[in-house]
């Protein structure tokens, strides 16, 4: 192929700069209301927060409105990245060991919040985001040792956490870095005491400007089936 084909041909593949900007572009998105009072709370202390620790049970939308936060601030630029992380504490039998690479062994961890932002940005913009570096799952294995900045990073399930690595990840936060940390206490899978319990206890006993926001069953809204049963295990003690 001559040099002037050459030229031509590469003038014709979108370049990973006009790949980004179409990320980028507006899209006719509705906004991010609440469906709560409790929710309202999670929101407002989102928006002047620079952390923020969310709780309570399933169903309640901890993981979709952080998801979506993320995106939106993501695909306007507010931020230059998206780190998703998650403690990988099977929350039944394990299954044994995935497969695959650290990114293909992570996966199945994250999968809630990778699909609240393929829900708000498309599949497409959330595979272009994933290829160039926009949207990264870390896992806690080789967390240590960096530095979050720039950034949104999103700690899903953090009642899965030990002490030392709830320590390690919020050692990492940088300079423009919103940390959410989202969890249930009442769903814990470890037999250790968990690092989100540590970390609520150090909010409110040393007073730190870190905002707790506590959704309850009464603010479920997921479906009436989930709240039947939540309130069903809660009286059941289980």
């Amino acid at each position: 192929m001559s040099r002037r084909a050459r030229e031509l041909h590469e003038n014709q593949r979108p370049s990973k700069k006009k790949i980004k900007s179409k990320f980028m572009e507006e899209r006719d998105l509705p906004p991010l209301l609440p469906l709560s009072d409790r929710q309202d709370d999670y929101l407002k202390a989102l928006r002047t927060s620079q952390q923020v620790i969310v709780m309570g049970p399933a169903g309640t939308g901890k993981t979709h409105i952080a998801g979506t936060y993320a995106a939106d601030q993501l695909r306007l630029r507010r931020v230059e990245k998206i780190y998703v992380t998650r403690p990988n504490v099977p929350g039944g039998r394990s299954l044994g060991f995935f497969p695959g690479t650290m990114d293909e062994k992570i996966a199945p961890w994250v999968v809630p919040l990778m699909e609240t932002i393929k829900d708000r940005i498309g599949a497409g913009a959330l595979e272009v985001a994933l290829k160039n570096g926009d949207i990264e799952i870390v896992p806690f294995e080789v967390m240590r040792g960096r530095t979050f900045k720039n950034c949104i990073v999103i700690l899903d399930e953090a009642q899965n956490t030990l002490a030392a690595e709830i320590k390690m990840f919020l050692t990492r936060i940088g300079e423009n870095c919103q940390v959410i940390i989202n969890g249930d206490i009442s769903q814990s899978d470890l037999k250790e005491t968990s690092g989100l319990r540590s970390v609520l206890h150090m909010i409110k006993s040393q007073f730190l400007p870190v905002p707790i926001i506590e959704f309850t069953v009464d603010d479920i809204v997921r479906s009436g089936i989930c709240e039947m049963w939540v309130k069903a295990f809660d009286a059941a003690k289980i």
